[in-house]
């Protein structure tokens, strides 16, 4: 199972991925593991990592995969339930500081989740949708905002879900259960 939750910046995003991953482990007998993108730069980032690994409680196995997302599924078992939280964040780190092609992070996207699928590991990918305002007039932005767009379109088109989180209400655009 690969489910895609997006939504605006403190959109509820997250909340709605946890929830659905939970879900998703109340029907199998894997771990919850939560596949988290950022790096603590800084204080403000220490204290936010220490405080969202303190809300999501002591039933979750945290993983660091700033850059090599289909590598980290090495430390993740067969049947686990993986939160990727988030796709934003990778984008950015794999085109600006890791200088990666796109074609080769779009492969980097399409190995995580036939990983996922071989290995019968549900995935839930959280990104935000950032195309919702006047095309950016800077050329980094606009290189940046068209590499993740790609990266959701190829998401949505693999996703077995996809959910966009608008106030905190979940809509289902792809696979919602009647």
């Amino acid at each position: 199972m690969i489910a895609f939750v997006a939504g605006g910046a403190r959109s509820g995003k997250s909340g709605v991925a946890e929830a659905l991953a939970r879900e998703y482990r109340a029907a199998r007998a894997g771990r919850l593991v939560y596949l988290a993108t950022a790096r603590e730069s800084d204080d403000e980032m220490a204290h936010r990592i220490v405080r969202h690994r303190r809300e999501r409680g002591a039933d979750w196995t945290t993983l660091e995969a700033p850059l090599d997302l289909p590598g980290a599924l090495v430390d993740v078992e067969d049947g686990d339930v993986v939160l990727l939280d988030c796709l934003t964040l990778w984008a950015s780190q794999a085109l600006f500081e890791a200088g990666l092609d796109e074609a080769v992070g779009r492969a980097m996207l399409a190995r995580l989740i036939e990983t996922a699928r071989r290995r019968d590991i549900a995935l839930v990918v959280v990104s935000n949708d950032i195309n919702e305002d006047l095309p950016p007039r800077d050329p980094l932005v606009w290189r940046y905002l068209a590499f993740l767009q790609r990266l959701h379109r190829d998401l949505a088109a693999e996703a077995d879900r996809v959910i966009e989180v608008v106030a905190g209400l979940a809509i289902d655009w792809k696979g919602a259960t009647p």
